[in-house]
């Protein structure tokens, strides 16, 4: 339990090929001994959230890092993000699926309960009424246009330059 002499020596290998072809981070990968985990989003919903570390930071051709620095930060980028998404979905994901489910369950209910029952109300309603509109517009509306119609035709404007 003395003071060690001997020094450690600590490596960090890093593959450049490893970080440009997975949009996760390595420590997720240690673990893939079944089949490929199931599509969460088979309809491509969250498709524009698929960002990679090259759609966010792209170095020209002109200005280059250095290669450990490039590929540091970049697990850096890609361990951050994974593991902020993994903490923030730990805290959100059952209060937000409770919100949500909550507000769908309520709109269905109104939809179904509510609004289409109303709809189909004003659908049996509505053939009744455009009869009374029409001849109610037949008998006011119609000949007041026609009226101004046929008065402002006589009308003529004639323009002049001075």
């Amino acid at each position: 339990m003395g003071l060690e002499k001997e020094k450690s020596d600590t490596n960090i290998i890093m593959d450049e090929d490893e970080f440009n072809r997975s949009i996760e981070p390595i420590l997720s990968k240690k673990g893939r001994m079944s089949a490929s985990p199931p599509d969460r989003d088979p309809n491509d919903i969250n498709a524009h959230l698929k960002v990679g570390f090259e759609d966010v930071i792209a170095e020209s051709s002109s200005t280059h890092s250095f290669d450990k620095v490039w590929i540091g930060s970049h697990a850096v980028f890609e361990l951050v993000k994974y593991v902020f998404y993994r903490l923030l979905s730990t805290l959100l994901a059952v209060p937000m699926a409770f919100l949500l489910g909550l507000v769908f369950g309520v709109i269905s209910c109104i939809h179904i309960w509510v609004v289409m029952p109303v709809i189909q109300s004003l659908m049996m309603i509505l053939p009744s009424v455009q009869v009374v509109w029409r001849s109610l517009t037949d008998m006011f509306i119609v000949p007041l246009f026609h009226s101004m119609g046929k008065s402002l035709s006589s009308v003529h404007v004639k323009t002049t330059q001075n």
